[in-house]
C-alpha cells in the first residue's frame, strides 16, 4: 500500500510499504528519503504517536493515509494539538490543519489531482464542511481497509468451504460492478446527470401553457383543473369514463373530442382524455404526435411541426416550473389508451386504460365472454361500442355478421 508522510520541513514523501511493516522499519525508510535521523523522528497518525514496535496495520493505517513526522517531542505535542486528526478523522484544530495544508503547495497540488473536493474545501472558508469531508474520507478509508482485509481472508479460505466460495463469487461480481461504474464515470459521465423531460410552449383553446411531450403515452391527457381553466370542461363527454392504470391509477372523467391547439404559428384540432389527477396538467401524447406527424428532433432540441417546416424549441430546465418537475414522477399514473381499448403502453408514463361507454372492468369482462364465442377482440370491441355496451345485442350483431 502507499502512504504519504509530511516531514517537519513540509516535504511530501510517498512510500510503498507493506501493511504489516513495523513503525521502526518505516522510520528507517524515511531516514533515507528525508535525511532525518531515525532517532529524531516522531510519527503521528490521527494525532497519536506511532511507537516503534507497532505495525502499520495494528495502528489502522490504510492505503492513501497521511502520516505526520516531527523531529522532537515539543514539536510533536504542538503538531498533535494543532494539525493532528481525531479518531473519527476530523481535525483536532481545523483552522490550524487548514492553514498547514494550504501552506504546502506540493500537498495541495497532489490533493487537486487525487481529491479535488477536499482540496476545494480546504481553500474555502467553511470549517464545518471541512470537518465533515475529513470524516467522510476517514469512513471511506476504514471501509476500504475492511474490504481489503476480507479479500485477504478469502484468499486463504478453505477452497472446499461452500460459504467461502460464495463470498469469493460475490466479491468478484462486486469488483466487476465497481470497475464498470468507474469506467462509466470516466467515459460516460453524462449517464449520471439528470435528464430533463421534454416541454414546449403551446396554446390550447387560446390559453398559453407548457405541455409535456411524451411519445410513450398513447393518449393526450389533460387534468380536470386545467380543462376548467381553459374553458373546456363544458365539452366533457362522460360516456367515456374509465380508469387509467399505471404504477398507480387515476379516474378518467371522460373525453373532450376536439379543441384547437396552437404550436408555433400553426393550429391543430386535438382530442384528449380528462383525468382526475391533481399531479398532472397537460400531456401531449403519441396519438396527436402521430396524427399530425410531429418530429421530436433531439439533435437540435426542437419539436418540428407542419412536416418539419416549423420548429418549436424544447424548454430548458430553468424555464420549466418547479412543480412540473415534481409532477413528472406522478405522471406514471397517466393514461395511454383511447376509450374503447384496454391495451397499455410500454412507457413508464403510460398505463392500461379501461374506458368507453361503460366502466373498464365490466367492459373487459364482456369482451372476454364474447371472445370465448370465437370472435376477434377488435370485432367484439366495435360491436359493444356500437350497442352502447349491451352484451346481448353485440352478440346478436356478431352472429348475424
Amino acid at each position: 500500500m502507499k502512504i504519504t508522510v509530511m516531514t517537519p520541513d513540509e516535504q511530501i514523501v510517498t512510500l510503498e510499504v507493506d501493511r504489516d511493516e513495523s513503525v521502526e522499519n518505516l522510520k528507517a525508510l524515511l531516514e533515507i528519503e528525508s535525511q532525518v535521523p531515525l532517532q529524531q523522528q516522531q510519527l503521528l497518525y490521527n494525532g497519536k504517536e506511532m511507537r516503534n514496535a507497532e505495525t502499520l496495520s495494528g495502528l489502522g493505517v490504510a492505503d492513501g493515509d497521511l502520516v505526520m513526522m516531527v523531529s522532537n517531542a515539543a514539536s510533536s505535542r504542538a503538531s498533535s494539538n494543532e494539525v493532528g486528526l481525531n479518531p473519527d478523522g476530523s481535525a483536532v484544530n481545523p483552522a490550524a490543519f487548514q492553514q498547514q495544508v494550504r501552506n504546502n503547495s506540493n500537498l495541495m497540488a497532489q490533493l487537486f489531482q487525487s481529491d479535488p473536493e477536499l482540496a476545494q474545501t480546504i481553500l474555502g472558508n467553511d470549517l464545518n464542511k471541512l470537518q465533515e469531508v475529513l470524516r467522510v474520507r476517514h469512513r471511506q478509508r476504514t471501509e476500504y481497509s475492511r474490504q481489503q482485509e476480507e479479500e485477504m481472508a478469502l484468499l486463504y479460505a478453505d477452497p472446499f468451504d461452500v460459504e467461502a466460495q460464495k463470498k469469493i463469487e460475490a466479491a468478484i461480481r462486486q469488483k466487476g460492478i465497481d470497475e464498470n461504474w468507474a469506467a462509466a464515470l470516466e467515459h460516460n459521465p453524462e449517464a449520471f446527470a439528470k435528464v430533463v423531460m421534454l416541454y414546449v410552449d403551446m396554446e390550447v383553446n387560446g390559453v398559453p401553457l407548457k405541455a409535456f411531450v411524451d411519445s410513450g403515452a398513447q393518449s393526450t391527457i389533460i387534468s380536470k383543473s386545467c380543462a376548467e381553466r381553459l374553458g373546456l370542461l363544458r365539452l366533457l363527454d362522460q360516456r367515456y369514463r374509465g380508469i387509467a392504470q399505471g404504477v398507480g391509477q387515476s379516474e378518467i372523467l371522460g373525453r373532450i373530442h376536439v379543441a384547437p391547439i396552437k404550436i408555433g404559428n400553426i393550429f391543430y384540432p386535438c382530442s384528449f382524455l380528462v383525468l382526475d389527477s391533481p399531479n398532472m396538467e397537460f400531456l401531449f401524447g403519441l396519438d396527436m404526435l402521430r396524427k399530425h406527424q410531429f418530429i421530436i428532433d433531439l439533435k437540435d432540441n426542437v419539436l418540428r411541426v407542419g412536416g418539419g417546416e416549423v420548429a418549436v424549441p424544447f424548454l430548458q430546465e430553468k424555464d420549466i416550473p418547479s412543480r412540473f418537475l415534481d409532477e413528472e414522477r406522478q405522471l406514471k399514473e397517466a393514461s395511454s389508451s383511447g376509450p374503447q381499448g384496454t391495451s397499455g403502453s410500454a412507457s413508464p408514463y403510460g398505463g392500461a386504460v379501461g374506458g368507453g361507454p361503460t366502466q373498464g372492468a365490466e367492459f373487459e369482462a364482456k369482451i372476454g365472454k364474447l371472445i370465448e364465442l370465437g370472435f376477434s377482440r377488435d370485432a367484439v370491441i366495435q360491436a359493444l361500442k356500437l350497442f352502447d355496451g349491451n352484451e346481448e345485442q353485440a352478440a346478436g350483431y356478431l352472429f348475424g355478421g
